[in-house]
């Protein structure tokens, strides 16, 4: 599904519900959602992202899910069964994660808190250590598990998945990911790859 560059800009601003079931476990917090995503529809719906080969390779999902042309229900269904769910930081659309404002991360930090209290997850993972510094007023934070709750969830920061976070490798982040869905009580499927 191609979009010209002038089609992509017009769903700038534009978000995407969060992906929640009824016993999400695990909610991953990417910064933003990206003008693809939001044109189709699905989180991490752009081309070049890796998160759900990372859940992939981590055993959190037993199957490839690509959802550049938008999630087909036996996915989301998946996902949700999996005790997977999906949010952003800040809920309007950019190209670029790094053209949101540090004003921006930190209004989405706040909001964070009271929505994770609605859901109940028993892990957050934030995506992406840069963005969780800031928005948190945490700058010396490191990957891994953090030492204060948010909205009575543990919270873990991982690498982000963007195609842009080339020093991070998939296994990398399959590590990453597979270690918050432990803490989360999700058992990892084995031989995924």
């Amino acid at each position: 599904m191609g979009f010209s560059r002038s089609a992509l800009d017009s769903f700038r601003g534009r978000s995407l519900p969060d992906l929640l079931g009824d016993q999400t476990r695990l909610l991953f917090v990417g910064i933003n959602p990206g003008l693809r995503a939001v044109a189709v529809q699905a989180h991490f719906g752009g081309g070049s992202n890796r998160f759900y080969p990372a859940l992939y390779r981590a055993g959190i999902i037993d199957r490839r899910i690509d959802a550049s042309a938008g999630f087909r229900p036996e996915d989301l269904e998946h996902l949700r069964e999996r005790g997977v769910g999906i949010t952003s930081l800040v809920a309007g659309a950019s190209a670029r994660a790094d053209e949101l404002t540090a004003e921006q991360l930190v209004a989405g930090a706040e909001a964070l808190s009271d929505r994770i209290e609605g859901i109940a997850p028993p892990v957050v993972a934030v995506l992406g250590i840069t963005a969780y510094r800031t928005a948190f007023g945490r700058p010396r934070a490191t990957i891994g598990r953090q030492p204060d709750p948010l909205g009575g969830a543990l919270v873990w920061v991982v690498p982000n998945p963007s195609g842009l976070n080339r020093h991070a490798s998939l296994a990398d982040l399959a590590h990453a990911y597979g270690e918050a869905a432990t803490a989360a009580g999700i058992e990892l499927f084995t031989g995924s790859a």
